[in-house]
């Protein structure tokens, strides 16, 4: 008898279900592997995962038999079987939803070719020398002790033996996984975008043979994703690099977890349940016992409110380069064609191009895309439909990006002017106006639409938005960051502690020595930059959410339903100690959405009511009224730790 998790979004099937192996299938229906087994429900077929086999079932009638096993490989090891089912149990969400994110498609060709050759993984590396940034020893106790650490990088790019340049960090954590690799242990390593990788796979290279390094990422053919995985459930200690589902990633003898700049919001996972690859990474250290490392540039409250719990211990840096941060907030403009940029940065960048490449940072992509009030600097609302309203290159005057509604007659409700100004110039207007500034040096755009990975050594000034800078052969001779004033204007509980990450990503990225001018930003933030203090200021910022109490000193959740079912469904809750309600207030379609604050004691009180809430509610019937066909039952819809709440 084979008890088998059936892979379905329904809540009610997130549950092991009983089947009868016949006898022709015994061979092959072993735990871990993919099979087709029906549910009663109008004759259908399902696919889903043998967890367990059994001699005997608690359930009284006729078991349905397994229709066929799905491939030759077991792919659900009884560890990321365990992992599934604490993260989805945590987020209130089904352990189907994350093993369909954490195990790819079924390829029959790279199956065939794995089974008949794996593959040699080649030798294990020798261990490699010392952290020179921390105190002596200081990491290889906690690698070799399955120690939870925090790690603030160095903040420089260094050059590898091949010639290619790197953040310091990715030396850091390859470095870290080579120390497990020559134990014979695996390492996973989590990185938020590409980018990341390419930097950490060129550092991994120098320390590891290539054959041990396995990458799972979008980027890939599904063949080739589907060969990294089957290559990962194997013997051999391996190192798997790649993005936020790299964190379920099997590996034998797990001895390293790291996640890289856990704050960015690629490590939020969109789809359902929407767990956050540092809580999975998390729940898996504690499963594990491996060691686990978050390092970044900066630090998020998360992993803050961690260290002052002592559940994550701080590493301090001993060695490290710390960029030199030049605040700008009072200083005056320059002269016309200076690009919007103070005179101390102008001088600055006018000096160091002629030596190698300057870096731009700005808000955003396009031309002109945001326009405020001239007088009063409230936000350019179209009338029609509350778009924005932008000014487009093609020309035409400013008009809304939503409906195309002419601005023409426009005025402010606030102050009643009718003058618009630009808010934010985004990339291509800078370049442009930069290209007039200085006409003899090439200007180079990298953003979303045209990512550039590496710029060379030779003078170019590079105008990139946020999170899409190149990696600069030698780094940057200088670095300007532009509409920082502008950037914390987002409304958004995490703005600035967004900022300050974007900021220290981007000034990590300049030579040692080099100038990096904070453009209109002071105060305890623009502070934190200069000193480069980050976990200090997110020990500050934790301690004004615990008093808010906003996450992440509690967790909170979205609760959607038809306002009679989330009635109900908040009502059962709010019994449950420390539990309040922010709402509800009207969502979409007619539903309404309430917010639960919660402590993390009753976490899994909440997460389990919830999940019995969503389930009560998949699986009510209503009661047909005459003359009309039955509707669909009333759906409750659960998110925990939303990201996307203010």
């Amino acid at each position: 008898m084979a008890r088998v998790l059936v892979d379905s979004p329904l809540p009610q099937l997130d549950q092991l279900l009983d089947y009868r192996v016949p006898d022709r299938l015994a061979p092959s229906a072993v735990p871990g592997v993919r099979v087709r087994v029906p549910l009663r429900s109008g004759g259908r077929i399902a696919q889903g995962w043998i967890v367990e086999l059994a001699d005997r079932s608690e359930f009284r009638g006729e078991l349905s038999e397994v229709e066929g096993v799905v491939g030759d490989v077991p792919l659900l090891t009884p560890e990321l079987w365990r992992l599934a089912r604490a993260a989805a149990d945590r987020a209130a969400g089904n352990a189907s939803d994350i093993l369909r994110l954490a195990i790819p498609a079924r390829y029959v060709r790279a199956e065939k070719a794995w089974l008949a050759d794996p593959g040699d993984p080649g030798p294990l590396p020798e261990r490699p020398a010392p952290f020179a940034q921390y105190e002596p020893g200081r990491l290889e106790r906690g690698l070799a002790g399955g120690e939870r650490m925090a790690l603030i990088a160095d903040a420089r790019p260094v050059r590898l033996a091949s010639g290619t340049w790197v953040g310091v960090w990715a030396a850091t954590l390859a470095t870290a996984a080579a120390h497990v690799l020559a134990d014979d242990r695996s390492a996973v390593l989590a990185v938020p975008d590409y980018r990341d990788q390419e930097q950490l796979q060129a550092a991994l290279a120098e320390v590891v043979d290539p054959r041990r390094i396995l990458r799972t990422d979008a980027r890939q053919t599904g063949q080739e994703r589907y060969r990294a995985f089957l290559d990962s459930t194997g013997d051999a200690a391996r190192v798997v690099v790649g993005n936020r589902s790299t964190v379920y990633a099997p590996a034998a003898r797990l001895g390293l977890i790291a996640v890289y700049d856990d704050g960015d919001p690629l490590h939020a996972e969109p789809l359902a349940p929407g767990v956050h690859a540092r809580d999975a990474a998390l729940i898996r250290q504690e499963q594990s016992d491996a060691a686990l490392v978050f390092l970044g540039h900066s630090r998020s409250v998360e992993v803050q409110r961690l260290v002052g719990l002592g559940w994550v211990h701080e590493v301090p840096l001993r060695r490290g380069i710390r960029p030199r941060i030049v605040l700008t907030e009072q200083q005056p403009a320059a002269a016309s064609g200076g690009a919007r940029i103070p005179s101390t940065a102008w001088r600055d960048a006018q000096e160091a191009v002629a030596q190698g490449p300057v870096l731009v940072q700005v808000a955003r992509p396009g031309h002109t895309p945001m326009l405020v009030c001239d007088r009063c600097r409230e936000p350019a609302r179209c009338t029609a439909c509350g778009g924005a309203i932008v000014v487009s290159r093609a020309g035409g005057g400013p008009a809304c990006t939503l409906c195309g509604t002419s601005a023409a007659g426009w005025s402010c409700p606030v102050c009643e002017s009718t003058a618009l100004r630009a808010a934010v110039v985004g990339a291509s207007r800078t370049a442009e106006e930069l290209g007039r500034a200085f006409p003899r040096s090439r200007v180079v755009v990298s953003d979303g639409d045209r990512p550039i990975l590496r710029v060379g050594p030779e003078p170019q000034l590079v105008v990139a938005t946020r999170g899409a800078e190149p990696v600069a052969d030698g780094g940057y001779r200088a670095v300007l960051l532009l509409d920082g004033e502008r950037m914390l204007l987002r409304e958004s509980l995490r703005v600035a502690e967004d900022c300050l990450r974007w900021w220290s990503d981007a000034a990590a990225l300049a030579a040692p020595g080099a100038p990096v001018h904070l453009v209109g930003v002071g105060g305890a933030l623009g502070t934190a930059l200069a000193t480069w203090s980050q976990p200090g200021w997110a020990a500050g910022e934790l301690e004004t959410r615990r008093a808010l109490r906003f996450p992440p000193a509690v967790r909170m959740a979205s609760v959607s339903s038809s306002p009679e079912r989330l009635a109900r469904a908040l009502e059962r809750i709010g019994a449950i100690d420390g539990v309040d309600v922010l709402g509800p207030v009207p969502a979409e379609e007619g539903l309404e959405r309430a917010i639960v604050r919660f402590g993390y004691g009753a976490g899994a009180e909440v997460a389990a009511a919830l999940k019995a809430e969503a389930i009560r509610a998949a699986t009510e019937r209503r009661r047909p009224v005459a003359g009309r066909r039955p509707g669909r039952p009333p759906t409750l819809r659960v998110r925990m730790d939303d990201p996307d709440l203010p």
